[in-house]
């Protein structure tokens, strides 16, 4: 049963012409692709990394801080650099009942102010891979599911280019529906992937994000969504992780993800040309150390640092940990929502080592 129409290109689309009911229109263009700093073919990788002994100080606390606890934040230590968000995710509200909010998504969105910087754009697609968005759909969608028919999802046109309309919130989804009063309309929410898969094989230029809400928007082009879904665990089972709610299983939920293969990146730099290469790892005030891994490479661009992501196997990091006993454990995808693993928490990946 499919969950998606595929419209074509047509001449009524432009946004010139008699628009079908459900095409909207987005008022501003697709980003281009190679502003998109995550849409670049990376710099040359830097192979056999020794992160057991070659580190800098990526995030940490200055020396007179507070003592930490497990809730303090890593500290950004480059003044350019994002500071990271909470460890723990808001709770998304149901403002469509039965529909939770996007809560992460509506966030990034709303730093959003005017012209929508690079970096804002890729914390934006970051917080876009995890959890779920809204789609309008064109009429009834569960009856028309019922029928067995395709469901018409409202669209944005701008001269022959067509990009899908998503939503962090049902809020978002509201706005859209009072701005062109198209009551006419339902809302069906959808994982993320399934959402940036049916961009990326349609005919569609890319995926436009709660297009009535003012500055808080943003257009994210097909050129980025498939590098966004060919570096990304195809379950996102650590960024879903993050993303809900704390509980006493969550850190075995990622140590379990990591061991099945759940993909992960280092961040590397180096202080100087032909300078020895460092990989960032965090640095509490009370001097214990973590290994910063990254679940996906917009984890990493999106602060803003410079360092360079590179692919970490699990066995590459089981020998980093048990190579270097002075390290502490990780430090997840540290620009928020975040987790600390110590050694008791990583067992099972040290365990490979042996």
């Amino acid at each position: 049963m499919a969950l998606f129409s595929r419209r074509k290109k047509s001449d009524s689309d432009d946004v010139s012409a008699d628009r079908p009911d459900d095409v909207i229109e987005p008022g501003e263009q697709p980003v281009d692709p190679a502003d998109a700093p995550a849409s670049e073919a990376p710099a040359a990788p830097v192979p056999q990394v020794n992160i057991s002994t070659s580190s800098f100080r990526g995030v940490g606390a200055p020396v007179d801080a507070a003592p930490v606890t497990d809730s303090t934040p890593p500290v950004a230590a480059r003044p350019s650099a994002r500071q990271p968000g909470p460890m723990e995710a808001p709770e998304g509200l149901e403002s469509i009942p039965g529909l939770r909010d996007n809560a992460l998504l509506a966030i990034a969105l709303a730093e959003i102010a005017g012209q929508s910087e690079p970096a804002q754009l890729l914390n934006v697609a970051r917080q876009l891979l995890q959890g779920h968005v809204f789609l309008r759909v064109k009429g009834d969608a569960r009856a028309l599911l019922a029928e067995g028919k395709d469901l018409p999802l409202a669209v944005a046109t701008r001269g022959d280019e067509q990009l899908v309309l998503a939503y962090s919130s049902g809020r978002a989804l509201t706005q859209s529906v009072e701005a062109d009063g198209d009551r006419d309309t339902s809302a069906m929410g959808q994982p993320v992937m399934a959402l940036m898969r049916h961009v990326i094989g349609g005919p569609y230029a890319g995926v436009v994000l709660d297009h009535s809400s003012g500055d808080a928007r943003a257009v994210l082009p097909t050129a980025l969504l498939e590098r966004m879904v060919s570096e990304a665990d195809p379950d996102l089972r650590i960024k879903t992780a993050l993303s809900e709610k704390r509980t006493e299983s969550t850190a075995s939920t990622i140590v379990d993800a990591v061991l099945a293969g759940a993909p992960l990146w280092i961040a590397v730099a180096q202080s100087e040309e032909g300078g020895p290469v460092g990989v960032a790892e965090s640095r509490t005030a009370t001097g214990e150390r973590f290994l910063e891994v990254f679940s996906h490479p917009l984890e990493l661009l999106a602060l803003g640092r410079g360092d360079q992501a590179v692919p970490l196997q699990t066995e590459q990091l089981a020998k980093a940990l048990v190579g270097d006993d002075g390290l502490t454990g990780l430090l997840v995808d540290p620009a928020g929502p975040w987790i600390r693993l110590n050694r008791d928490d990583l067992a099972g990946v040290l365990a490979l080592a042996e």
